[in-house]
């Protein structure tokens, strides 16, 4: 309406949700290492919603990029997977969002039993292809997708020390 968007509005868009996608997938992350370093044990209640909302805008990432970017060509699609590599690592990520909101229920949870931690594990391998999305997009500037690069192996890094106390931990019985 106010034009704000430039001359592609359906690129700016589709570049607007992408990274609103990539920072709810920061914010999820970060729910873990902020609670175990605070000790606010309610923090956990955010993360399933986090990671909802990382998957909502990263569905509507796909559709604007499906509706703007291809407008609903499938072949053009099949041959952007051919062409351009960032798309494949994007729907990669994106997959690996949709099985972890298909199983974030109670109920799938109950019938996971522990496979269901296991499974969440893959938040990691969808925040390193996302971030491989979108520094393989970025042509010139390459400061944003950087900066979300550092941030998601800062979180990642964050997690070693914690599970290598826990496993130091678990054979020393007093």
């Amino acid at each position: 309406m106010s034009h704000q968007l430039g001359p592609d509005p359906g690129s700016e868009l589709t570049r607007g949700l992408g990274e609103w996608a990539l920072r709810f997938l920061c914010l999820t992350l970060l729910v873990t290492p902020l609670r175990k370093m605070t000790g606010l044990t309610k923090l956990i209640r955010f993360r399933r919603m986090l990671g909802l909302f990382t998957l909502f805008y990263a569905l509507l990432h796909t559709l604007s990029y499906l509706a703007f970017m291809l407008g609903w060509q499938w072949l053009t699609l099949l041959e952007d997977l051919y062409k351009r590599p960032y798309i494949i690592a994007g729907a990669l990520a994106g997959f690996v969002l949709v099985v972890l909101g298909i199983t974030s229920t109670k109920g799938m949870m109950r019938r996971l039993g522990r496979n269901w931690s296991k499974l969440h594990r893959l938040i990691y391998v969808s925040a390193v292809l996302a971030v491989i999305h979108y520094l393989w997009l970025v042509k010139s500037d390459y400061s944003e997708p950087v900066f979300y690069l550092v941030v998601v192996v800062f979180l990642l890094c964050f997690r070693v020390p914690f599970n290598r106390l826990r496993f130091c931990n678990s054979g020393t019985k007093k």
